[in-house]
C-alpha cells in the first residue's frame, strides 16, 4: 500500500518536468519564429564557408531576395558594394600584416577569432539599388568550439545618414555664413580707415595750420575731430571683435607677472581718473603672482574695465582695484566703482555687443562692444569674467584667471651657466640683432642669452610699429619677432619689413608661446624665417641665430637710403 501511494507522486513530478520542458520549447519557437519573421532587421546565418543557409523576413524585405534564391546559392558579401570589401580586405591586412581575401573572409576574419565585430557597409538590393546599413557578425560555434557558421545582424542606417549629412550642412552653411560676416565686418573696418585718416588727418593740419582758425571754426573742429576719433574707436572693435569670432586671433599662454600689468595700466588710466576727479587705489602685491595669460590681451581687458569705471562713475566718485586668491589656483582681479550701479535685468544683459544699458542715452560715447571683446579674450585664456551690481552703490566687474609657476629664465638642457661667453676678438664683425618684444621678462631673457654672444650686439623694440621704424633706421642682421604684440601682430609687421625693398632681405625669426603646428605652419608660409617656440631651448635658439646670421651675410645689404624717394 504505501509504495501505491508513491507512484502519483513520482508521475506527478515526472508530469510538471515535461511541461516545463514543453513550454520552454514553446517560448524558444516563439522567439525563434519572432526573429525569423522580424521585418525590421535583417538576420542572415552562413555556414562556416559563407554559404546562406537562413535568410529572414527583414532580409527579404531590406535586400529585395526570397530565401530560395539565395540559401545555398549566395553569399551574403555578394549583396556588399565590392569596393568597400575590397577596401575592408585592404585595411585588414595592413592591420594584421597578412593577407586577407576580398570577398566573405574579409566580413567574417574578426568574428572567426572571438571578436564581435560591428561596421558599416553599402548594401545592393536585387533591383541594384543601395543603401547604408549596420552591420554586426558572429561566429557561430559547436560544443568543440569549433566555427560552424556565423551569424550577420544588419538595420537599415540610411536615415541616420540623411539625418546627419543635413546637419553637416547645415553646419557648413552656418560656418560659412559666420566666415562671411567676420570677413565682411573685418574688410569693411580696414576700407573706412581710409577716409577716416583724411578726416582727421586735415581735421588737425586745419586745427594747426596757420591763421588760427576762428572760434566759430575751432568749435566746428573740435566736434568733426571728436566723431571722428570716436568712429576709429568703433572701427577698432569692431575689427578685433570679428576677428575673435572668425578664429583668427592667436593668443600666447605664458606666465605673466600681475603686478607688472597692473603698473602698467596704472600709468595710463590715473591721468584719465584725475581729470574726472575720480580716485582710483590700486593693490599692493608683496608677494609676486603669475597668470596663465596673453600679457597684452590682459592689459586690454583691464585697460577696457578702468576705463568703464571711470567713464561710468558718479562725479568724485572712487574706483579700486583689488586682487584675492580663489579656490582651484587661480586669483580674482576686481575693479570696484561707486557709479549708479545696474539692476538686476541690466546685469542679465551684459557682455552683449551694442547693449550699452541704458548709457545710450547720457553724455558718454561707446558701443557696447568692449565688454564682449573683453569676455572672449578673458575665456580663450581660460579664464572667467562676470559682474556683480547694486544700484545707487556701484558695480564691481572682475575677472578670474590660473595662477602659474614663476617662469625660468630658461627651461632646457643647456642652462645659462652652462652656456660658455666667446672671447672678445676684435677681427670679429659686430652683427645686429632687433627683438621686437613687449614682455619685460622675456626681454630679460633674450639679454642674457645674447650677452653670451660677443658677435651681436641687442636692439630692443616694444610694437611692430617701432620695431619696423628700427628695422629700416638700423638694418639689423636678424629681426626676432615676438607674434603677439600690442597694436600690429609679429605677423603684421613681418608682412611689412617683407613688402620694403630696404628691409625685405633682413630674416625674421618668429618668437612666440603658440606651439600649435598649425598656426607654425600659417606662419612660416606668410614669410618668417624660422619659427621658434618658448619657452627657449638655448642650443636651439642660438642654432637659429647662427642660421639666420649667416643667411643675412650672404645677402647683399642695401643702405637705408636705397629705394627711397
Amino acid at each position: 500500500m504505501p509504495e501505491s501511494g508513491i507512484v502519483p507522486s513520482r508521475l506527478a513530478k515526472t508530469g510538471t518536468a515535461t511541461l516545463r520542458r514543453q513550454e520552454a520549447l514553446r517560448k524558444a519557437e516563439a522567439l525563434q519564429n519572432a526573429i525569423l519573421t522580424s521585418a525590421n532587421f535583417s538576420i542572415i546565418a552562413t555556414d562556416e564557408n559563407g554559404l546562406i543557409q537562413l535568410f529572414n523576413l527583414g532580409a527579404e524585405r531590406m535586400l529585395g531576395y526570397t530565401a530560395d534564391e539565395v540559401v545555398n546559392r549566395m553569399s551574403p558579401s555578394d549583396m556588399h558594394d565590392p569596393q568597400e570589401v575590397v577596401a575592408r580586405a585592404q585595411a585588414l591586412s595592413l592591420e594584421l600584416a597578412t593577407p586577407i581575401a576580398a570577398g566573405f573572409e574579409a566580413l567574417a576574419f574578426k568574428a572567426s577569432r572571438g571578436i564581435e565585430d560591428n561596421y558599416e557597409l553599402t548594401e545592393i538590393r536585387k533591383d541594384g539599388s543601395r543603401f547604408s546599413a549596420v552591420i554586426s557578425i558572429t561566429a557561430l560555434r559547436d560544443e568543440a568550439n569549433s566555427v560552424i557558421g556565423y551569424l550577420l545582424i544588419s538595420a537599415d542606417n540610411s536615415a541616420r545618414k540623411l539625418i546627419e549629412s543635413g546637419l553637416n550642412e547645415a553646419l557648413a552653411v552656418a560656418e560659412k555664413a559666420d566666415r562671411a560676416k567676420s570677413d565682411f565686418l573685418s574688410g569693411m573696418s580696414h576700407e573706412l580707415r581710409t577716409p577716416l585718416n583724411a578726416i582727421l588727418g586735415f581735421a588737425q593740419l586745419m586745427e594747426s595750420g596757420s591763421p588760427r582758425p576762428t572760434p566759430v571754426q575751432q568749435r566746428s573742429l573740435d566736434q568733426i575731430l571728436k566723431a571722428g576719433w570716436y568712429l576709429l574707436e568703433l572701427i577698432n572693435e569692431i575689427l578685433d571683435l570679428a576677428l575673435i569670432e572668425s578664429g583668427k586671433v592667436m593668443l600666447s599662454h605664458e606666465p605673466v607677472l600681475l603686478s607688472e600689468v597692473i603698473h602698467e595700466c596704472r600709468a595710463m588710466i590715473e591721468p584719465q581718473a584725475h581729470k574726472r576727479g575720480i580716485s582710483i587705489t590700486f593693490p599692493h602685491l608683496a608677494v609676486p603672482h603669475f597668470v596663465s595669460a596673453d600679457r597684452t590681451r590682459l592689459k586690454q581687458v583691464l585697460i577696457n574695465l578702468l576705463f568703464n569705471a571711470i567713464k561710468y562713475n558718479l562725479p568724485d566718485g572712487e574706483v579700486a582695484v583689488e586682487c584675492t586668491l580663489r579656490p582651484l589656483e587661480s586669483i580674482r582681479i576686481s575693479v570696484r566703482d561707486t557709479g549708479a550701479g545696474l539692476a538686476p535685468a541690466q546685469l542679465a544683459q551684459l557682455f552683449q555687443p551694442f547693449n550699452r544699458l541704458g548709457k545710450e542715452a547720457g553724455v558718454e560715447e561707446g558701443t557696447g562692444i568692449g565688454l564682449v571683446v573683453a569676455k572672449r579674450l578673458v575665456e580663450l585664456m581660460g579664464g572667467a569674467i562676470g559682474a556683480d551690481s547694486v544700484v545707487g552703490v556701484g558695480t564691481v566687474f572682475w575677472i578670474e584667471l590660473k595662477l602659474a609657476a614663476a617662469p625660468q629664465n630658461v627651461i632646457s638642457e643647456t642652462g645659462l651657466a652652462a652656456l660658455p661667453k666667446p672671447p672678445a676678438r676684435d677681427d670679429l664683425p659686430l652683427s645686429t640683432l632687433l627683438y621686437v618684444e613687449d614682455n619685460p621678462a622675456n626681454l630679460e631673457l633674450v639679454e642674457q642669452l645674447i650677452a653670451r654672444r660677443a658677435d651681436l650686439r641687442l636692439l630692443s623694440a616694444a610694437d611692430g610699429n617701432l620695431g619696423i621704424e628700427f628695422a629700416r633706421a638700423y638694418l639689423p642682421e636678424v629681426i626676432l619677432m615676438d607674434i603677439n604684440l600690442p597694436g600690429m601682430s609679429g605677423i603684421e609687421a613681418m608682412t611689412i619689413l617683407r613688402a620694403d625693398p630696404v628691409t625685405a632681405h633682413i630674416p625674421v625669426i618668429a618668437l612666440s608661446a603658440n606651439a600649435v603646428p598649425r598656426d607654425i605652419e600659417k606662419s612660416l608660409e606668410a614669410g618668417f624665417f624660422n619659427y621658434l617656440t618658448k619657452p627657449i631651448k638655448v642650443d636651439k635658439f642660438m642654432e637659429a641665430l647662427d642660421v639666420a646670421l649667416k643667411y643675412s651675410q650672404s645677402r647683399t645689404k642695401p643702405t637705408a637710403s636705397d629705394n627711397r624717394t
